[in-house]
């Protein structure tokens, strides 16, 4: 006990005065600041020993999230596996996935119908009853530690479920529980802060406010009416939210997501976005995380540039976030795949190659949302490409309406006004599997699977930590049956978020298959991300300039070795000259290849070491 006192007090000596600062600066309460660090105490001593053992070898290795045998994966527990025990009994097909972080999309108790994905949260201490327990949770932590992989879950903190205990109570007129809530009994202040504040979903869900009859009040809701954002002025709610932090974090978590982080605080006359709290908050939560379950790292969603999103970063004596999803990469990636044009995708990952390596990107193909075309229209206008019309064309194309499009998908929050969306599909029906498929087009579907295959390879070489979407491993395509669900129909992202089809993973050894084709080449290519130094995270990487506007050229280094990616987003077969000295080996087969006549099919990719 007296070690474990020691290690607590350690922490919390080296953090405290900070802590209490930027605390007392933002809410004033001593008394509530005091039952903070009490609270943080108790979850402190209810932490697992073997979860405290984990904390301090992490301790010793801070940065163990950036090595590069870090493979991420995202799935959804019922679609998946049924249920936790479920996941836990395929954890060695995970592992066959070269997976040894993955990520559980929202789990916790919430609303039937009014779930938002998951993300309008009823209870922060309990387990959807289908998915099973918090005791399931816990054991499928520690299985996965056992396995030395990580389990990463989404803390929604923006806001609650109206089916959240403090939501029925703020219901029924109590002002303890309004309080944590944005509570107006006449529209005057709301309709200031819509003056302000952009719509997240004008089309689904317009507004930011929600009238209660029964009451005769407003609430705030940023995102749909069923989901009342939460009053982060209020220390209460601050306190009793990183309370439930630290008990999901006790469960066994090792990566916990932040959702919607520039949201969290609220500020007339603002567009209640990234405004300076928010960076006061994350800043604490990275504190108390050190104090209390030093193992655990936050992973910020924050959907902008990378170089807008750095502040979430903080800086090297005051860091927030870990980890930043790499967002504009990802829209950026499928703009070129639409265009076949790499001069936007090349000056977006020059942006992101020039940022301090110790800033760890999430990089990906495809996640459980939407796609939305936040890209660099300044930029493009220069190339001919206007906004709006760019935006149409995009959703046209990946929809399959334009004219040599192997696409299929569905708009999602579409816009007839302005003619604006977003879009939905797998990576596998978006690279054309789906369609070739549907003709039964042996060519086409070779076309599509290397199209697939080479976008994963561009992926695995960028700088930071790859994650896959569960399915895309075995080139899962689309899924409509949402279209009969009830609860589900009026939802597009659901086309991409289907069960898992374990009929593909069953075929994945088979290499006459797509699934196998598809997973067979990802395996060989994540194997040599684990073996090739080249991907460290302290690597150097940067874009060969080529004159062709459909071929991307990516370079690593480390010491004395070299790498090359050189990647063809055009259909047609191409011969590239890549300004490199020394003999190559392609690193996918062990084949010399001249350097100067390096030939690549259409959608095709190389990844080369030099010898």
């Amino acid at each position: 006990m007296s070690k474990m006192n020691d290690t607590f007090q350690k922490r919390m000596e080296h953090h405290h005065d900070e802590l209490r600062w930027l605390y007392m600066e933002l809410y004033g309460n001593d008394g509530m600041f005091a039952e903070l660090c009490d609270q943080m105490y108790e979850y402190y001593k209810e932490r697992d020993q073997k979860l405290r053992e984990r904390d301090e070898e992490r301790e010793k290795n801070p940065e163990w999230f950036k090595q590069k045998n870090m493979l991420g994966m995202m799935l959804y527990i019922d679609n998946f596996a049924g249920n936790l025990k479920g996941v836990q009994e395929k954890l060695p097909y995970l592992e066959s996935c070269n997976v040894n972080c993955i990520h559980l999309m929202p789990f916790l108790d919430t609303p039937e119908g009014r779930s938002d994905g998951g993300y309008a949260v009823a209870d922060f201490r309990k387990v959807r009853p289908d998915l099973g327990t918090m005791e399931d949770l816990a054991e499928l932590a520690k299985q996965c530690h056992e396995k030395d992989m990580n389990l990463c879950m989404d803390f929604v903190m923006n806001h609650t479920s109206e089916d959240h205990e403090w939501a029925v109570r703020a219901r029924k007129g109590e002002g303890e529980y309004m309080s944590r809530y944005f509570f107006y009994d006449n529209y005057d202040i709301p309709a200031q802060y819509e003056a302000t504040v952009p719509q997240v979903f004008p089309t689904t869900a317009p507004g930011n406010f929600t009238y209660l009859p029964e009451i005769g009040h407003h609430v705030m809701t940023s995102f749909y009416p069923y989901q009342w954002d939460l009053n982060y002025r209020n220390p209460r709610v601050f306190n009793e939210m990183m309370y439930n932090f630290l008990y999901l974090a006790n469960q066994g978590m090792d990566i916990i997501r932040i959702d919607a982080v520039p949201y969290i605080w609220k500020e007339l006359g603002t567009q209640c976005r990234n405004l300076p709290q928010v960076h006061t908050i994350v800043r604490m939560m990275r504190m108390i995380s050190e104090i209390v379950c030093p193992s655990v790292v936050l992973l910020g969603e924050v959907v902008m540039e990378p170089e807008k999103v750095v502040p979430y970063f903080g800086t090297v004596e005051k860091p927030e976030c870990h980890m930043l999803y790499n967002v504009t990469t990802m829209a950026t990636t499928w703009h070129t795949v639409a265009t076949r044009d790499v001069r936007l995708l090349k000056n977006q990952m020059n942006i992101v190659n020039r940022l301090p390596k110790k800033y760890t990107f999430l990089n990906y193909l495809r996640c459980h949302d939407d796609i939305g075309w936040g890209l660099d229209y300044n930029l493009l206008k220069c190339w001919g490409m206007e906004e709006v019309a760019h935006k149409r064309y995009l959703n046209d194309y990946f929809a399959g309406r334009v004219e040599g499009s192997v696409s299929r998908g569905e708009l999602y929050n579409e816009d007839l006004v302005l003619g604006d969306a977003r879009f939905c599909a797998t990576t596998a029906s978006m690279c054309g599997i789906e369609s070739a498929g549907f003709e039964q087009d042996a060519e086409k579907m070779e076309h599509a699977i290397r199209a697939d295959v080479m976008l994963h390879a561009y992926m695995l070489m960028q700088t930071g930590i790859p994650m896959l979407y569960s399915g895309d491993e075995v080139g899962q395509v689309n899924d409509y049956s949402y279209k009969e669900h009830p609860t589900k129909w009026e939802d597009s992202r659901y086309v991409h978020r289907g069960a898992f089809n374990w009929k593909l993973a069953e075929d994945k050894e088979n290499d006459d298959t797509v699934s196998g084709k598809i997973f067979q080449s990802l395996n060989r290519l994540e194997q040599i991300r684990r073996q090739e130094k080249v991907f460290d995270g302290d690597a150097d990487s940067w874009i060969i300039d080529l004159p062709d506007i459909s071929v991307l050229c990516i370079a690593r280094d480390k010491e004395d070795d070299r790498m090359v990616g050189v990647f063809n987003f055009g259909d047609w077969e191409k011969e590239i000259d890549v300004p490199e000295v020394g003999d190559f080996r392609n690193l996918m087969d062990g084949q010399l290849m001249d350097i100067h006549k390096v030939k690549l099919p259409g959608h095709g990719f190389v990844w080369l070491k030099r010898m």
